[in-house]
């Protein structure tokens, strides 16, 4: 949409320039109308689209704000999502409660996930309860997906919380 009225002021804009007796172009009130018009607008789609409700019943781990596919600017920030459970640092015994871990270009095979989860460059632990982080990874495709584990750091039994495995492109 703002694209579309950026488009539009700026056709006005040329035309009036070429013939001055076409009409006149937006003013500048309307021109920031359109655009703060606009910005509402995708605020607004962006909110809804943050509060949808799950259709999967849960628990379930989720990136808060990137999809498959995206295209991100490296540093790029990542947030963590979880509902059916609750977020508590490692070594915490709570119940219903873990903390994430965000896999990156790896996955679990079936016998690490029997156990604690690795700690490497490739399996970042947010064992403070933390909620999101800024990666820095160098251009080129990537893969992120999220892992919730238990307050030792391993993935809740009897079913393992983890994202779908997302891929995105870093510029």
């Amino acid at each position: 949409m703002r694209i579309a009225t950026l488009t539009v002021v700026s056709a006005f804009a040329l035309l009036a320039a070429c013939n001055p007796t076409a009409p006149a172009g937006p003013t500048a009130e309307e021109t920031a109308a359109a655009t703060a018009a606009a910005v509402a607008e995708a605020r607004t789609a962006d909110a809804a689209a943050a509060t949808a409700v799950h259709t999967d019943p849960g628990p379930a781990v989720y990136f808060a704000n990137l999809k498959d596919g995206d295209t991100v600017t490296s540093p790029f920030r990542v947030v963590f999502g979880v509902y059916g459970k609750g977020v508590a640092p490692a070594l915490i015994e709570k119940e219903n409660t873990g903390h994430h871990h965000l896999l990156i270009d790896t996955e679990l095979s079936d016998e690490e996930k029997q156990f604690a989860i690795p700690k490497d460059e490739k399996h970042m632990h947010f064992g403070g309860g933390e909620t999101e982080t800024v990666l820095m990874l160098p251009a080129g495709t990537h893969t992120l997906q999220l892992a919730f584990g238990d307050l030792n750091h391993e993935l809740h039994k009897p079913t393992p919380m983890m994202s779908q495995k997302i891929t995105i492109t870093v510029k």
